[in-house]
């Protein structure tokens, strides 16, 4: 133990001794270790994120879209579902708990005294917090009285809130949409934006009812219907069947595409994780590229080292220092070495990453797993690269190495 450590100590003293090599190794190294710690933390941050947008979304909940991927992908609005079809899987499914049709109006005009916004207007049936698991933090849900009533109120996204009334409470005022007036019923709490950058708060909802007659002028078609199963570990089956069941009621004959859409959490997910994909490909690339760099760094200045210390080595030889003294000192020292810069690394990819997060709104989320990939990393580079001039510097022979 004591041989161990008074190698370890004499790595030390050359790591604080050579402080140029020392400085140009940890520099690289850390460079290479902070790319890869912002990969974990992104990479991370990102499945934090998808799993904390499906529980908003709801794990129990499918969203069926109006309009096929190929008019999607051109830019057209294809109307094909219907109240009918609505009320035809609320009948057809009793394992759906909750099946809500909505209808939307965006870049709708609303005001209320002198101050004017443009947002988002959601027609829906009642109980909007319980189907979306999003609370009304003032006032009250629609109800079915307003939906069947086609009455004039409406619920409040925190930014139009803001937007219209200020400090001022919005609850039992009058708000003027599209020339309606509309009473401010409840205020929905906040939620932010989504990872698209849409704000979810700028928005109302009102009536379904209400929106059909009042503002777009519809009497059939909807924008999407969201349906709620009891059994979230068959939502995978409910889907298809969902699917099937549509299909047959659009005469969709064998081979044509669905006229429809339907989004499930996992598609959440796949959808967030390919949004972040690029990033950390590009930052993976540029991490391992980097870390290659530092490993070839590293090993031509230990080289340049042996060379400079050849007398030294030969003197250590000549009082008992074995062959594998040399090679140990030698790892030890670059060990040491790529364990600073791991550190280092390590606090330069935090700094990183909130410059990342204040710019781009990247969702990060640094673990144990992080830190833990930065210095397995820096060991895996000090090892790898460090083994050639370590061997190089054991296999000098005593009397040459005087010489030299």
């Amino acid at each position: 133990m004591s041989r161990f450590l008074n190698i370890m100590s004499q790595a030390l003293q050359a790591v604080k001794a050579f402080k140029l090599r020392t400085s140009f190794c940890l520099v690289s190294v850390a460079l290479g270790i902070a790319s890869i710690t912002i990969i974990v933390a992104a990479t991370e941050g990102a499945y934090q994120k998808a799993f904390d947008i499906v529980a908003l979304f709801g794990p129990d909940s499918l969203l069926v879209l109006s309009g096929s991927d190929e008019a999607r992908a051109i830019g057209q609005r294809e109307k094909t579902l219907t109240l009918e079809d609505v009320k035809a899987v609320e009948e057809s499914f009793p394992q759906a708990y909750m099946v809500m049709p909505m209808l939307a109006s965006p870049g709708t005009n609303i005001a209320y005294r002198q101050n004017k916004h443009q947002t988002l207007v959601v027609g829906s049936t009642a109980d909007y917090s319980r189907g979306w698991t999003w609370p009304v933090v003032q006032g009250s849900d629609l109800t079915d009285e307003d939906v069947r009533g086609g009455r004039n109120v409406a619920l409040l996204g925190a930014q139009v809130v803001r937007n219209l009334f200020g400090q001022e409470d919005p609850i039992g005022k009058y708000i003027v949409v599209k020339g309606i007036p509309v009473q401010v019923v409840g205020v929905l709490s906040e939620r932010g934006m989504t990872p698209t950058g849409a704000n979810m708060d700028d928005r109302i909802v009102m009536p379904i009812t209400t929106v059909m007659r009042k503002l777009v002028n519809e009497r059939r078609y909807v924008s999407v219907f969201r349906v709620r199963f009891t059994d979230q570990s068959r939502l995978s089956e409910h889907q298809e069947e969902l699917r099937l069941f549509l299909r047959q009621r659009h005469n969709l004959a064998d081979g044509t595409p669905d006229d429809f859409r339907i989004i499930s959490p996992r598609e959440v997910i796949l959808f967030l994780v390919a949004l972040t994909g690029s990033l950390v490909l590009f930052l993976g690339l540029v991490g391992g590229i980097s870390l290659v760099v530092a490993g070839f760094v590293l090993a031509n200045l230990f080289l340049l080292s042996v060379r400079e210390r050849t007398r030294e080595i030969g003197i250590r030889r000549a009082v008992g220092a074995t062959r594998g003294d040399i090679r140990f000192q030698f790892l030890g020292e670059a060990v040491i070495i790529t364990t600073l810069g791991g550190l280092a690394g390590f606090a330069l990819g935090v700094v990183g990453s909130r410059v990342l997060t204040l710019v781009a709104e990247f969702p990060i989320h640094f673990s144990w797993k992080a830190f833990a990939a930065g210095v397995l990393l820096s060991w895996l580079v000090g090892v790898g690269f460090g083994l050639k001039p370590a061997a190089t510097a054991s296999n000098l022979e005593p009397i040459e190495a005087m010489r030299g």
